[in-house]
């Protein structure tokens, strides 16, 4: 796991070998182990290197061909790296780690080496004959990769920073951006906060050249194909452990000490059991423990830990000593958004404990439909009867229902109501939005706000007849959870905070094959009476009832009391951060923050701390309106 950073230039002489050591610099966090630059006519290439496979020098980045005609500068894993090398014969390695592979099955196969592939990776190679660059990122958005394209330059980093380091790209923010933020305490890719930089799309490659230019293409996508499952649910189940089982086993790959997220709850307990039964030494597992029992899933993860005779370490915290932390944690964020701290903590005090390689349980509850959202979407999807109900009485009723609650949910359920349809392309945007547009026309000078992103990115992915519509219902579902949610806020989070910590963070869950195989089963089999009923029955040996009859709790803790008293100056500082910019109506913020301070039902402490990352990390990069 690394930080990689690349700048080609249409102008050769416009180059400066700062410019690159700056990103290096601004990306040192990612890959403290070694770091490196490569210069060539067109390009510059840099990488910072945190070692997990083949810890020697021989595999430091930017690595070489033996011939010296191709550059790799690779951030992520290969995890069947082994296996494609025995189809390398024709070539003498001179390291054994999954780098050489990556650059040598380019070599050899060109762009089509990606459907060989299973890990996460973001990566780049320079064919120096061809002055030609080629990226890639990784199918399920694991790894991240920014750019900038103009007509003078190609930039690319893992980092967001590192592209601002270099100067080339005006600190400024992007209106739309903000507004999606303010939306859904995130910004979609392909665009990021910053206007004129990007996020390479999962599953999406480039070709650069000087006669082509940019030459985009998606090599794989999550809708391109349905598989075929078996009829009998047994066979599911078997399947699905099958799978996961491979996907465990893939990730167990490191030269350095290794172990797993233990939190007690379904998604993490599977991981550890498949763990344990995979490897002959015992597992080392963390799980955070707080002092007080209201946050505390202690006697969940112990429960597993004492079954499979894990090494446990129980990283005992006190809600105090995290509100300490919070402030750390945010001066790592890459790109901001509402969430990060958690994964800050839990990644810094597994790295602590000599650990460099983590297994998660992330992407468990939008694989196999975890989340509320999945039985709140099915309830509306059956109340289509609603629109038999002409505009002038549906509308009308929304805003008393409304007027009358006047909290979150009566303000989504008005919303819905004002929809032309409930498709789900409609209604599942409401799900996870953080402000609602009425909100947001108060906050921001335009009153013409952009097309929701959410929604342009459901109607794409599962509007009628697209590829995604021919999926289950629940499948659909997953399918927007997948590529909102979880791609720009868990996956990003995850990266940024595990990486500020030189800590890898693996993800079984999102096993491209695993993932196939579960979007094409049936809805019947996913959820019925509880969630994750497919994870559930096809692993219910493997972890006790405990574990998955107990509610959901989550990583739940007392922002709404800190925001309001300890955390409340640094809370109101950085909300004056964005009070200064053109963009945002004067006072609006000050409004938001009072009506917050005085308990308005509709801003929970989740609806402003995302601004108060936002002014923060604006504070921090000094970026501007």
């Amino acid at each position: 796991m690394c930080g990689i950073n690349g700048i080609y230039s249409f102008n050769p002489e416009s180059l400066s070998r700062d410019v690159i050591v700056g990103m290096n610099q601004a990306s040192a966090h990612r890959g403290p182990d070694a770091n490196g630059v490569v210069e060539d006519t067109h390009i510059q290439v840099g990488h910072c290197r945190l070692s997990i496979i083949d810890p020697g020098s021989g595999s430091d980045q930017p690595f070489r061909s033996a011939d010296g005609r191709y550059t790799l500068t690779y951030n992520g894993e290969i995890y069947n790296y082994r296996e494609i090398k025995k189809q390398l014969g024709e070539f003498t390695f001179r390291t054994d780690g999954d780098t050489e592979v990556v650059l040598c099955s380019f070599i050899k196969w060109g762009d089509s080496c990606l459907d060989r592939f299973q890990g996460m990776f973001a990566f780049a190679v320079w064919d120096h004959l061809k002055m030609e660059l080629f990226v890639a990122r990784d199918r399920m958005g694991i790894k991240p990769l920014y750019y900038s394209l103009t007509d003078e330059r190609f930039i690319f980093s893992s980092s967001l920073r590192a592209i601002l380091s270099t100067g080339l790209v005006p600190k400024k923010l992007s209106c739309d951006g903000l507004i999606d933020y303010l939306r859904y305490q995130t910004v979609h890719a392909p665009e990021t906060i910053i206007e004129g930089i990007k996020m390479l799309m999962p599953g999406t490659c480039i070709r650069i050249s000087e006669s082509d230019g940019a030459v985009f293409r998606t090599w794989w996508s999550t809708v391109q194909h349905k598989m075929q499952v078996p009829s009998d649910y047994r066979k599911i189940c078997d399947e699905v452990r099958s799978r996961l089982t491979e996907s465990v086993k893939r990730r167990l790959v490191a030269d350095v000490p290794f172990g797993a997220f233990l939190s007690g709850g379904v998604d993490s307990s599977v991981i550890v059991a498949l763990m344990s039964q995979i490897q002959e030494r015992k597992a080392e597992t963390f799980s955070v423990v707080f002092k007080e029992e209201a946050f505390s899933e202690v006697e969940f993860s112990r429960l597993i830990a004492k079954k499979y005779q894990t090494n446990h370490h129980e990283i005992e915290l006190s809600a105090d000593e995290f509100k300490e932390s919070i402030p750390e944690a945010l001066s790592f964020v890459d790109h901001p958004s509402g969430d990060g701290p958690n994964t800050y903590v839990v990644s810094k005090k597994t790295r602590q404990a000599g650990v460099k390689m983590a297994l998660s349980g992330l992407g468990g509850d939008e694989l196999f439909c975890g989340y509320p959202v999945f039985g709140q979407m099915t309830a509306l999807q059956s109340k289509k009867w609603l629109l038999s109900f002409p505009d002038f009485l549906r509308h009308p009723a929304g805003g008393i229902y409304h007027r009358i609650r006047r909290n979150i949910e009566s303000a989504k359920i008005s919303a819905v109501l004002h929809q032309p349809s409930y498709d789900l392309q409609f209604i599942y945007p409401f799900s996870r939005q953080v402000l609602m547009d009425d909100q947001i026309t108060k906050i921001v000078r335009t009153k013409d706000l952009p097309v929701n992103s959410v929604f342009e990115i459901c109607k794409k992915l599962i509007g009628y007849k697209t590829e995604g519509w021919r999926f289950p219902l629940q499948s659909r579902i997953s399918l927007c959870e997948m590529h909102t949610y979880m791609q720009n806020v868990l996956l990003r989070d995850a990266d940024q905070m595990s990486m500020a910590c030189g800590l890898e963070v693996r993800v079984p869950f999102l096993d491209h094959e695993l993932v196939e195989f579960v979007l094409a089963v049936e809805d019947r089999h996913k959820i019925n009476g509880r969630p994750k009923k497919l994870l559930i029955d096809a692993c219910s040996d493997l972890i006790p009832p405990e574990i998955y009859n107990r509610k959901k709790m989550g990583f739940i803790l007392p922002y709404q009391h800190w925001m309001k008293n300890e955390l409340a100056e640094f809370c109101k500082t950085r909300l004056d951060e964005l009070n200064a910019i053109p963009d945002i109506v004067p006072g609006s913020l000050d409004t938001l923050w009072n009506q917050f301070l005085s308990g308005n039902k509709r801003l929970s402490w989740s609806r402003i701390w995302p601004l108060v990352v936002l002014g923060n990390w604006m504070k921090q990069t000094g970026v501007n309106g």
